[in-house]
């Protein structure tokens, strides 16, 4: 439509252009009123002609485009109609899928609905069984409550009837003291007329024994109590004498049958301990391997382990001579297991040493432990277990330390069951009482006193610690433990055959040559041979030099004769050895 309105608009325009051309135009050559005029007049005229030419080539032109224009409009309302057609079918087809999806919407809302009401009705059942529960639960706390309101009420009603019957009875009980107290006041009122009355009969009584036996009140008094002391200090004395008598007979009859019994009871293995061990051999010919080249074998034995070495004519058999039990059966081990394995230098002997250190102590521990079930101990402190192994070597005037305890605790417990006392804490005591012993070397002071401190610091009650240092009476005992520990200790060591002086006095003498040597700075070892004969020191060879162990020996020999009595003479012995390894690998 646009394209024919312009057409249009376009020819008008032509039409008006012409009819105003027209217009300017003369009527002729006469009109111009000469020749020089028509020149002008065909020149405009053909000018116009040309511009009239060209607005009919224009409007030809522009026909032919109105023609043009109305096909293309014909086509377009063509078209517009097909699209018109398509768009009355896309109507449709819209207006189709609307219904149907209306309709389907319509199902939709009305399935939402339906789950809706179903879910609704689900929630107010689910609401309504949540409610009764509620309701049942607030009902029965309610209840609850209720039931414990009347209890209490009821509590309180029986506490206010028994307050009303206390208070009844108070008042019953303060109506009878008021009775009672006037009772009295009329009593004590006659009681004071009595009493006047008889303190005026004492009065002319005493007046009239006065007047008879010629003597006052306080003269017959002290006369009487005069002669009432002299016969009950009479009677007193007869009484106290009796009672001491019997008393002095029926304990000693007591305590000799307590310590018969106690004894009798006991039944403990004689031992004798010596300061010789015998070692068998399976040959004679093991001596020789024993001895070694040039004696080295033999000689690092004894620097070694400590233990005289004695090797004679007695067939098979050698001689291992120590005081100190320990050393001597570490010495016995190692030798025996250098027998069997028959390899025997210096530095196997130093190995095999080791191994039977361990053994021995291990025999200790299990020592210890057999001997505190046997006495019926359970709770030892671990360390005075390892210090107690450590006696099943140590003898005491040839009595075997551990075996002596075993023995002591015994006896004290009958002892204490005789008396009717507590076993378990004075067979403890008895027990424990040498445990010092184990320390005699290392500490200096009484062993019993040392056993003390150790006790206390492994955490032994009181009473044990004060029986342990009052059995030798360094400390005055105060308690029965300590007196049945003293009384136990003396019926194990003093029975017949228990202990020997000699032997005892000579450990004590070889202990004490051990110490004076070791005493001296610079010292790493120190063993006394040959029966105390002989006294090896091994010192330091980076502390004292080749002068100063010749001083250091002159020094314990001066020491040795000052302090100490023995038969003979004792050799004294420094090595100084240099030891230098090295590994090739």
């Amino acid at each position: 439509m646009s394209v024919i309105a312009v057409v249009a608009v376009l020819l008008v325009i032509v039409l008006v252009v012409g009819l105003r051309v027209m217009r300017r135009l003369p009527g002729g050559p006469a009109a111009a009123g000469g020749g020089e005029t028509d020149t002008a007049y065909l020149a405009e005229k053909d000018r116009y002609e040309d511009s009239l030419a060209s607005l009919r080539s224009a409007a030809e032109e522009a026909t032919v485009a109105v023609e043009d224009a109305r096909a293309a409009a014909a086509a377009a309302r063509t078209e517009a109609a097909a699209a018109k057609a398509e768009a009355s079918a896309a109507r449709a087809e819209a207006r189709r899928i609307i219904d149907a999806a209306r309709a389907e919407s319509e199902a939709v809302l009305e399935r939402a609905h339906r789950q809706a009401e179903h879910d609704a009705e689900q929630a107010r059942a689910a609401a309504r069984r949540s409610g009764e529960r509620e309701i049942a639960q607030l009902t029965a706390a309610a209840k609850e409550q209720t039931q414990d309101a009347e209890r209490r009420q009821r509590r309180l009603d029986e506490r206010e009837r028994l307050l009303a019957e206390e208070a009844e009875r108070l008042a019953e009980r303060d109506r009878r003291i008021t009775t009672a107290e006037a009772e009295l006041s009329g009593r004590e009122t006659a009681l004071v007329r009595r009493e006047t009355a008889l303190t005026e009969a004492e009065e002319n009584q005493r007046r009239e024994l006065e007047r008879i036996a010629g003597l006052t009140v306080d003269a017959a008094r002290t006369e009487l109590v005069e002669s009432i002391e002299g016969q009950a200090k009479r009677e007193a004395a007869l009484l106290v004498r009796d009672i001491e008598h019997d008393a002095r007979a029926t304990a000693e009859q007591r305590a000799r049958h307590i310590v018969v019994d106690a004894i009798q009871r006991v039944a403990s293995e004689q031992t004798a301990e010596s300061v010789v061990s015998v070692l068998h051999l399976p040959s004679d010919e093991m001596k020789g391997r024993i001895i070694g080249r040039e004696g080295r074998n033999i000689r690092a034995f004894e620097s070694v382990t400590g233990v005289n070495l004695i090797i004679d004519d007695t067939p098979e058999a050698v001689l291992l001579s120590c005081f100190d039990p320990v050393r001597r059966e570490i010495g016995r081990l190692t030798l025996e297991k250098l027998v069997l394995d028959g390899r025997i230098h210096p530095h196997r002997i130093e190995e095999v040493f080791d191994l039977a250190k361990h053994e021995v102590e291990r025999l200790c521990q299990r020592a210890a432990e057999d001997a505190l079930v046997e006495v019926g101990i359970t709770d030892l402190h671990p360390e005075l277990v390892t210090l107690l192994g450590r006696l099943r070597y140590r003898t005491s005037y040839g009595q075997n330390v551990l075996k002596h305890l075993v023995e002591t605790a015994h006896i004290a417990g009958i002892m204490a069951s005789e008396l009717r006392l507590e076993p378990a804490l004075i067979k403890r005591c008895a027990f424990l009482h040498d445990i010092g012993k184990a320390l005699t070397h290392e500490v200096e002071g009484s062993h019993a006193l040392i056993g003390a401190d150790l006790a206390r610091k492994y955490g032994e009650s009181d009473d044990v610690v004060h029986a342990i240092e009052a059995h030798h009476n360094e400390v005055l005992p105060q308690t029965i433990e300590a007196v049945l520990t003293q009384a136990s200790d003396a019926c194990s060591g003093g029975r017949p055959g228990a202990r020997r002086e000699s032997l005892e006095a000579y450990v004590k003498r070889l202990e004490r040559i051990e110490e004076i040597a070791g005493g001296k700075a610079g010292v790493e070892k120190v063993f006394a041979m040959q029966a105390g004969r002989e006294i090896r020191v091994m010192v330091r060879p980076d502390d004292v030099d080749d002068i100063g162990a010749a001083v250091l020996a002159r020094d314990v020999a001066k020491q040795i004769e000052e302090e100490l009595t023995y038969p003979g003479q004792i050799r004294v012995t420094v090595v100084r050895e240099s030891r230098v390894t090295e590994i090739a690998r």
